[in-house]
């Protein structure tokens, strides 16, 4: 037969007082019957307080290591992958020839995706070469007269000073036969008027004063010759110094013919330019790929008119793609960068390896279309995120799953 069960004193000394009301009484008689149950499962049971101890001491332990596992760590829900699209447009106006791709294909760039009709532009470039032809037959000739004005400018600025300087020693030599001419008329009139008064008084022959106004005739024949030859040698004289006025605009028809050379050599070079901007045109008729990666959003179609600008494909890098991640200001406080994390990709379930490369420099509320006016005093205090990248460690998507869009919970590891 079991013993029966001690009860402690406390419980004795209130047993001595009997409680009032049978309501007093029932909760004295539950009060201790749990004493006695209690005080009976641990003497039954010696090791259980030391397992309850045990119990409380890994839920410390645990809570401690729960707590310090995620002080050190931020993560976030509202995270996405971001990758470039680039887009790609013709850089000419034509139609397409060929379409040689479709959507949610791989190609390498410099792959072919578009060609359009190069029949205009094959055009353009012959015109523009045979304007190239032209405009260097002219600057060659152009050039080839700079020289040639050169010399013969300069022969005829030679040739007109010596002509001056002839014609003023004709002048020169003309003025000596007048002056000679007018002396001996003057000479020949003297003997003349004595001849008269001689005839007049029969001293001399009629043959010699016949003589004598021959003479006197002649003499004045010879002043009139001399002063007409003067006259003839100062109008000659004039008219080279005219001659040398012109040409000693030698230099400025030389710069005249330098600048139309100029203006033909720089003709050529519109007309190489020209030319190289056809070639170029000629060239954009086939549309390649700028980098490598998987072509998405077509928009054109064989036969279609395209218009320069106009978008055809879009190609999406996935060699190049990170996480940005819209992290609470809250958050921020011991975030850097170079910090390493973990990224949770929804899709597959698995975890890939980052690191933060940068943090935004202002909250998305900024960059939003319509941004918050708090001035207009319906001021709430809203918790504001700002987007950090994490780029994906290198080699762990070598099969190209993760897509741009995809939703990610990345999680950054800030000690």
């Amino acid at each position: 037969m079991a013993d029966p069960v001690k009860i402690s004193p406390q419980y004795e000394e209130q047993d001595v007082k009997e409680p009032a009301t049978v309501d007093e009484r029932r909760a004295s008689q539950d009060r201790r019957g749990f004493a006695q149950r209690r005080l009976g499962y641990f003497r039954e049971h010696p090791r259980a307080k030391w397992v309850v101890a045990a119990v409380v001491i890994v839920l410390v332990v645990a809570g401690a290591f729960i707590w310090h596992y995620y002080s050190v760590r931020e993560s976030t829900d509202d995270a996405q992958i971001d990758g470039h699209i680039n887009p790609i447009s013709p850089r000419v106006t034509g139609t397409a020839l060929r379409v040689l791709h479709d959507d949610n294909e791989v190609v390498e760039a410099g792959t072919l995706l578009v060609e359009l009709d190069p029949r205009d532009y094959e055009v353009a470039v012959d015109r523009a070469r045979a304007d190239l032809a032209n405009a260097q037959a002219n600057s060659t000739a152009a050039n080839v007269g700079v020289p040639l004005t050169q010399t013969t400018s300069s022969s005829q600025l030679v040739a007109a000073d010596a002509a001056v300087k002839a014609a003023e020693r004709e002048i020169e030599s003309a003025r000596a036969r007048l002056n000679e001419a007018q002396a001996n008329y003057a000479k020949v009139a003297a003997d003349l008027k004595r001849m008269e008064m001689l005839i007049a008084k029969d001293e001399v022959s009629r043959q010699q004063y016949d003589a004598t106004v021959a003479q006197y005739n002649s003499a004045k024949a010879n002043v009139d010759a001399a002063t007409a030859a003067v006259a003839s040698a100062e109008s000659r004289a004039a008219q080279a110094q005219a001659q040398a006025e012109g040409a000693r605009t030698v230099p400025d028809q030389l710069k005249m013919t330098r600048a139309r050379a100029g203006a033909a050599t720089a003709e050529v070079q519109r007309a190489i330019s020209a030319l190289a901007q056809a070639e170029l045109n000629l060239k954009y008729t086939k549309i390649v790929a700028p980098v490598t990666g998987v072509l998405s959003k077509r928009s054109v179609e064989p036969g279609q008119t395209v218009q320069a600008g106009q978008p055809l494909f879009s190609i999406v890098n996935l060699d190049d793609i990170w996480t940005t991640a819209n992290f609470k200001e809250t958050q921020l406080k011991i975030m850097r960068v170079g910090q390493k994390a973990t990224i949770k990709v929804d899709a597959y379930g698995r975890d890939y390896n980052g690191t933060v490369e940068s943090i935004g420099a202002a909250t998305g509320a900024r960059f939003s279309l319509l941004p918050p006016e708090n001035a207009t005093g319906n001021y709430v205090k809203v918790v504001q995120r700002i987007p950090v990248r994490i780029r994906f460690d290198k080699d762990q998507d070598t099969n190209h799953q993760l897509r741009p869009g995809m939703s990610v919970e990345p999680t950054v590891l800030t000690k």
